[in-house]
């Protein structure tokens, strides 16, 4: 079991399922104690459980300032401090442009730019403090192209361009901050995402699950989401800021 992160304090957002889950157990596995953050207080408490006596749970809804700025200071008062930030809740709509409403396009930006955003402001001061390291999951459609993930595509990247602006203004202060962006994982998002790809694989004679074999040979694993994380926030990666993390099994080169 690597023990690469004694000693490290660290919070993840969206972390009761999913990827957010793979990366706080690979935090966990390294040494470091985290907070599991969560719109599901008790899939947040659950996944802490499961995780063991180095995690702690709660709930935060990122589209509340006050909750953001309360789950946070929480967080770093029963941690001790903060090293690392993981940046990772996100929500998707897969849908035709006349059939994404206002609402919809504002909700994704609420949780995907805007919650990141709220939960970079409340951590930073202790990150400058440690020296820490920011990780912010993007996706790999905010680097290209994608049919019905217009809005989606928009807030992976102004995620990426968040992750760079920011890389700039804090180096000073010794904080790193990267981005990860992967894509058809093998979660509950991409379950989601498969009735509406569905249309467009259909217009192409094929199944969803003939496209991702055609064009990634297979889905990604949130353990190996989770590994290039641990990567990005460790000592190895000492001299990575600004930088995004593809990991998409080679569909991004593709889609040209």
């Amino acid at each position: 079991m690597p023990q690469d992160m004694i000693g490290k304090r660290a919070l993840v957002t969206g972390a009761a399922r999913g990827i957010g889950l793979a990366i706080a157990s690979r935090l966990a596995s390294g040494g470091a104690r985290v907070a599991v953050i969560d719109q599901d207080e008790t899939g947040a408490v659950e996944a802490a459980a499961k995780i063991g006596d180095c995690a702690i749970g709660s709930r935060c809804d990122l589209r509340s300032t006050a909750d953001v700025n309360t789950a946070v200071a929480t967080a770093i008062s029963r941690l001790g401090g903060l090293d690392i930030l993981v940046n990772n809740a996100g929500i998707e709509v897969a849908s035709p442009l006349l059939e994404t409403s206002e609402s919809d396009f504002n909700r994704l930006f609420d949780v995907n730019v805007l919650g990141l955003w709220r939960c970079t402001r409340a951590a930073v001061k202790a990150l400058t403090d440690s020296g820490g390291a920011i990780v912010n999951i993007a996706s790999a459609f905010g680097l290209g192209n994608a049919p019905l993930l217009g809005a989606y595509s928009a807030t992976g990247a102004a995620t990426l361009r968040i992750t760079e602006s920011l890389a700039f203004e804090l180096r000073p202060s010794g904080v790193r901050i990267n981005a990860v962006c992967p894509v058809f994982v093998n979660t509950s998002m991409v379950e989601r995402l498969a009735g509406p790809f569905g249309q467009v694989t259909k217009a192409m004679g094929l199944t969803f699950e003939e496209f991702v074999q055609i064009k990634q040979m297979r889905l990604g694993r949130p353990e190996e989401v989770a590994e290039a994380v641990a990567f990005l926030v460790s000592g190895d990666a000492s001299w990575t800021t600004g930088s995004a993390l593809t990991l998409d099994g080679g569909l991004t080169a593709s889609l040209v």
